[in-house]
């Protein structure tokens, strides 16, 4: 999905709560204070691959070096480039100021949760987008569930939130500032 179909997605759902949702976990995801300290975890079955790739463009494009992600793997090949050779232990090794982020479309299986209620214990912050999953979600900080009924899937929520994480907020112009005050002025618009 590139940057244009995400953008017509959030016009589609601007009058649901979606787009603020994802927006608030996007803003989760920038409180990490390192670089690599954003570890990135699915299950056995989806390790979340394409996220953590925008996730990383994202870091790049704005400028915000904590949202360079690091991908955990549940059994990287002991061959692979040093990124991509980063197992469950690391999660181990988690600590305050860094952000776990659990992306689980099914249900995330014991071992994990195991594992990211020792990371929650020692203070690094817990996140999650999931399918509905009451135990990650009673671990996590913060959570975006994505049902199966919801009006967007998994893959357009996983978008969102990345493309959420890397905005700049952008402080209102002259120009804003003078609409909002002839608004205030002028009144209501009414219809024809």
């Amino acid at each position: 999905m590139d940057a244009g179909s995400v953008a017509f997605l959030r016009e589609v759902l601007e009058s649901t709560t979606w787009v603020e949702r994802t927006r608030e976990l996007g803003l989760a995801l920038r409180t990490t204070r390192s670089p690599g300290g954003l570890l990135v975890v699915g299950t056995p079955a989806e390790e979340p691959w394409h996220l953590t790739a925008h996730l990383g463009d994202e870091a790049r494009l704005s400028g915000l070096p904590q949202l360079a992600p690091t991908l955990v793997r549940w059994a990287p090949a002991p061959d692979a480039p040093d990124h991509l050779r980063v197992g469950l232990e690391r999660i181990e090794r988690a600590e305050r100021g860094e952000t776990l982020f659990v992306v689980a479309q099914e249900q995330a299986p014991e071992t994990l949760l195991e594992r990211v209620s020792d990371a929650r214990r020692v203070g690094a912050t817990i996140l999650a987008l999931d399918g509905g999953d009451p135990e990650l979600e009673g671990l996590a900080h913060d959570a975006l569930a994505v049902p199966d009924r919801a009006p967007l899937s998994f893959d357009g929520a996983q978008h969102l939130v990345s493309m959420a994480a890397g905005e700049v907020p952008r402080r209102p112009g002259f120009r804003d500032r003078l609409a909002r005050l002839l608004d205030r002025l002028s009144g209501p618009r009414l219809p024809d």
